[in-house]
């Protein structure tokens, strides 16, 4: 199709930030002597922003890079050239199809035409007359990794970071030949980890040298100088003298051990999916159907089925929940927080003390040293207790480097940052103390006096509590504004959020500190009133107290447990308790309870289990089924009346909806889209589901309870 026939579709989109498609001919050398000196055509797509800020694709960007391409076929044709490549501005390939286009094609048909035209655009790449090449310099993702795999051979940089197909993680598939082209170029149980797995995984991507190992790439080069090396090799491929080998390609036809390869990848990806969505989510699904038919289809129908899947995706109540969740939450307004100050007021953090050494501070000191890259030194009221937190510092850094994650030298300078102490004299010239102590207010109370006896004066004193009063803490401090909450989430390197509390004296200095040191550290950051559990344990103490409640009653554990499937949380409520531990939740709910009264329900039961040792409420049975054993049960006391799981299901909403209006009422965040930003980063909120207020106006709960909707602008 010619540009002409995609002007309905790119005149849709007049202000889209165009990456354009800028060719350089290069001239290769001569490799021994073999014919493969000649004029190399570069294409480097660049939007002409800095460099921080991603090169996209959208309709403009595409029939531009088309036109470029049909350029140097004709080129190929006439003999002028030998080969064509492209690349990226620095740091960036491209990041992938432009979102804020893809959800604006409100009609089906444009969806079709925008599938189609990336197809259009990729397949020229592929048959040039010539070799092509894609140079993966830095981020590659969605489209963006599509385009390298279209073309006839790749090499990827060390230094490249974030290279995936995160489509069903946004609730599409990719498109543009990602299903068809990557298992049959990596195999398929590697594209499903690719596609599937890493993508529902908190989009988890691959590094440069991850995806060499899978077959991703050709040849592995050097940040310093990789457009150079990388043309040099694509002079040897040119000339014969570089075979390129890939072990894990699957030709065509399929053999039978492919074939069954093939069927049990898609049977893994399957549960998988199911484990992670409750089946809750249509993207995954309709990837995984996409790839076990496309076993048997040509690359034309394959490509088809792909534009047909992609404009099906793009009118889901899904893709426009996940592009409000990802686009307008996590990449907007969790880099803009709403109430932050001026991060002009910011003072410098030049050393960091932990006070404690347990699981969790030693978690914290590894994250402070890592990323911010300054001294931190643990405390805690005995040598053996520091010993043990700095060794584990030290232990997961040899974790790290065993996987590649960092160099030597990185694992060494972040080993020498840790230190440990039994005197919190040690604190003396830190900026920024943090304590992870016991959840008892006396405990941290007494802390926080013994360390403003040794600090500085404008030494910044954070809480890492998660559900005690930070004014309370600070009412006995020399000086009550240096006090701020900054509580973090378990697993402390995975989880992107970061709840910061002002008390009513925290000072707009100690807040900007608090904020620009949360950017530091790569979390997501939201300003949170101080209120009993913030916001994401409160949420979940609600939750918890109904499905509790509902079993205590008599609901039998499998539907209690499961009546939240439709939800497609990350895990079932009592599997969280178990994972959380039975006396922490115990612990926070009887705080919600003390603080906010009946509608937090505490469990006598589950005060039962902790007095006997128990962990959680299931067991597994060695096929990995889960059953609640009878000594557990014997117990229990459980009332008569059962509910069913719709009815659960619904008890749940209705609470949820009440709660959150009830935080909101209190001014506990900005609006509703905090809430939302906390629980997809703090709770493993689905994507999908476009944060819990999206959810809960959806579901009908919101009007149920409060009379209005949490969004009445997203029903318009």
């Amino acid at each position: 199709m010619s540009a002409q026939d995609y002007s309905t579709l790119t005149g849709l989109f007049p202000d889209e930030v165009v990456t354009h498609s800028y060719l350089q001919d290069v001239q290769l050398p001569a490799v021994n002597g073999r014919p493969g000196a000649g004029t190399f055509a570069l294409i480097t797509l660049d939007n002409g922003l800095d460099h921080r800020r991603p090169s996209t694709l959208g309709p403009n960007t595409l029939v531009e890079l088309k036109g470029v391409l049909e350029a140097q076929r004709a080129r190929a044709a006439a003999g002028d050239i030998v080969g064509v490549g492209v690349t990226g501005k620095p740091h960036f390939l491209v990041a992938g199809a432009d979102l804020s286009a893809v959800k604006g094609l409100h009609d089906r048909e444009a969806g079709v035409l925008m599938a189609s035209l990336g197809h259009d655009v990729y397949s020229t790449l592929n048959d040039l007359g010539v070799p092509s090449f894609v140079f993966i310099n830095g981020v590659a993702l969605g489209g963006g990794l599509e385009i390298a795999l279209n073309a006839n051979y790749r090499t990827v940089s060390t230094g490249a970071g974030a290279i995936g197909l995160p489509e069903a993680f946004l609730g599409l598939v990719p498109g543009w030949g990602g299903v068809y082209l990557l298992p049959r170029l990596i195999g398929p149980v590697n594209a499903v980890k690719v596609m599937i797995e890493n993508a529902l995984s908190s989009n988890r991507t691959l590094s440069g040298a991850a995806a060499f190992k899978l077959g991703i790439a050709d040849a592995l080069f050097e940040p310093a100088d990789f457009v150079e090396q990388s043309l040099a090799w694509a002079a040897k491929v040119i000339s014969g003298e570089v075979t390129v080998d890939r072990p894990n390609a699957v030709s065509e036809p399929l053999s039978e051990a492919n074939s069954a390869a093939w069927d049990a990848a898609v049977a893994g990806a399957r549960k998988f999916v199911e484990d992670a969505t409750s089946n809750a989510a249509p993207a995954p699904a309709r990837l995984i159907d996409l790839l076990e038919k496309g076993k048997n289809y040509s690359k034309a129908e394959s490509f088809a089925q792909e534009d047909l899947a992609l404009a099906d995706l793009i009118q889901t109540a899904e893709f426009r929940s996940t592009v409000y969740a990802f686009l307008d939450l996590v990449q907007k307004r969790g880099k803009r927080p709403a109430g932050a100050p001026d991060k002009k007021l910011a003072r410098p953090v030049t050393k960091v003390g932990v006070v404690g050494a347990g699981l969790m501070a030693s978690q914290l000191a590894l994250l402070f040293a890592r990323q911010l890259k300054v001294p931190v030194i643990m405390t805690d009221i005995d040598q053996a207790r520091v010993d043990k937190g700095v060794g584990y510092v030290h232990t997961e850094v040899d974790k790290l480097l065993a996987k590649g994650r960092i160099s030597p030298d990185a694992a060494n300078r972040t080993k020498a940052l840790v230190s440990g102490s039994v005197s919190k004299a040690a604190f003396a010239d830190a900026d920024f103390i943090i304590e992870a102590v016991f959840e008892e207010l006396s405990v941290k109370k007494q802390v926080f006096a013994e360390v403003e006896a040794v600090v500085s004066a404008t030494c910044i004193l954070a809480t890492n509590t998660s559900s005690l009063s930070v004014t309370a803490m600070a009412e006995d401090l020399a000086h009550p504004e240096r006090l701020v909450g900054f509580h973090f989430f378990n697993p402390v390197a995975l989880m992107p959020l970061l709840e910061i509390v002002r008390a009513p004296k925290t000072d707009d200095a100690v807040l900007a500190t608090a904020f620009e040191t949360a950017k530091a550290l790569r979390k997501t950051a939201v300003l949170v009133k101080d209120a009993a559990a913030f916001v994401v344990n409160r949420i979940l103490g609600r939750m918890f107290g109904e499905i509790t409640a509902a079993f205590d009653e008599g609901t039998d554990a499998v539907t209690a447990d499961n009546a939240l499937r439709p939800m497609g949380l990350p895990m079932s409520p009592f599997t969280l308790l178990a994972l959380v531990g039975l006396p922490v939740g115990q612990h926070v709910q009887e705080s919600l309870h003390a603080a906010f009264g009946d509608r937090f329900y505490v469990s006598a039961n589950q005060q039962r289990l902790i007095d006997a040792g128990k962990k959680g409420l299931w067991e597994k049975n060695d096929d990995g089924s889960q059953f609640v054993p009878e000594e557990t049960l014997a117990l229990l006391s459980l009332g008569n009346s059962p509910s069913s799981s719709e009815e659960v299901l619904t008890r749940t909403q209705d609470a949820l909806a009440d709660e959150i209006g009830r935080m909101l009422a209190e001014g506990v965040v900005a609006g509703p889209e905090d809430i939302d930003l906390c629980v997809i980063t703090g709770a493993g909120w689905p994507m999908h589901l476009g944060g819990i207020t999206p959810y809960l106006d959806r579901v009908g709960a919101s009007e149920r309870v409060n009379g209005k909707l949490f969004h009445p602008e997203l029903a318009a």
